[in-house]
């Protein structure tokens, strides 16, 4: 099942489209049977044609919660923050997160920072190297307990962080840094370890980078990763967690405005945005 955000209320995708009663987003997002409840409730929903739902205007899929985000949690990760700190003396630390037991976390978004599809993503001002990071977001309830899958678009600054690693939260959080969608998967079983992600950035209705990935290149499991990041933390709204990106521009690209992102995940949709 497919649950959107729409300017009209919540709309659930399941072998047809219904409209969903809540009172809110959060009310839905906070539910740790959420799967159980849609499923037992959607013979009460108020079915509407398939086109209604591109009619209503997709949001971002999330309410109050925050977005946090994991790191060098596959290989490619790893190499490329090695590359682009080692001459800040940053060389070998990322391999050593990318060995550890504990995970490298750190927090992405407020709700203000995000946007949904068709909208707008933001490159800082300050930045010259400026990349997107197509990632698996899980939705979490308040209670740790994963309620659905989504597609996360970690904007990333790539010469801020390389400079030095205290620069993170910089090279990672602005306005508009983070975008999420199309959708939420509702889905009691994880997705496949064979669940491919794939990014395509377009400049001038031109391809100029694409590149696929899968979540068997993923080193951790993300039951462990929101293990670490619920230790001594709390969420009453749930959270977002970003899995990580296994997929990297080569160091000669940057983004550039009007440039187009789409990051396809299986089960889950095409999220597509545009550069400021």
């Amino acid at each position: 099942m497919k649950l959107y955000k729409t300017r009209k209320g919540p709309i659930l995708e399941a072998e047809r489209c219904y409209h969903v009663a809540a009172s809110s987003w959060d009310e839905l997002l906070t539910r740790d049977d959420l799967d159980d409840y849609l499923r037992e409730s959607v013979a009460a929903f108020v079915p509407v044609e398939e086109d209604h739902l591109n009619a209503a205007g997709l949001l971002a899929p999330i309410g109050s919660q925050e977005v946090w985000a994991a790191g060098v949690t596959y290989q490619r990760s790893c190499t490329a923050r090695i590359e682009e700190s080692e001459s800040a003396g940053g060389g070998d630390f990322y391999d050593r997160v990318y060995r550890a037991e504990r995970p490298e976390l750190f927090f992405k978004a407020t709700p203000h920072r995000v946007v949904g599809p068709g909208e707008k993503v933001a490159i800082r001002g300050d930045a010259r190297w400026s990349v997107p990071e197509p990632e698996l977001a899980l939705l979490v309830s308040p209670t740790g307990k994963i309620l659905g899958y989504t597609i996360a678009n970690d904007m990333s600054s790539r010469d801020i962080e390389g400079e030095n690693p205290l620069y993170l939260p910089q090279a990672k959080i602005y306005d508009r840094c983070c975008a999420l969608g199309p959708c939420i998967l509702i889905s009691r079983a994880p997705l496949g370890r064979a669940t491919a992600i794939r990014l395509e950035i377009l400049r001038h209705s031109e391809a100029v980078f694409a590149g696929q990935t899968s979540l068997e290149e993923l080193k951790r499991e993300p039951a462990s990763l929101i293990r670490y990041l619920f230790r001594d933390n709390s969420f009453p709204s749930g959270c977002f967690l970003l899995t990580g990106t296994g997929i990297v521009p080569p160091d000669s690209f940057t983004l550039k405005s009007g440039d187009e992102i789409r990051i396809a995940i299986e089960g889950i949709g095409t999220l597509v945005n545009s550069v400021a």
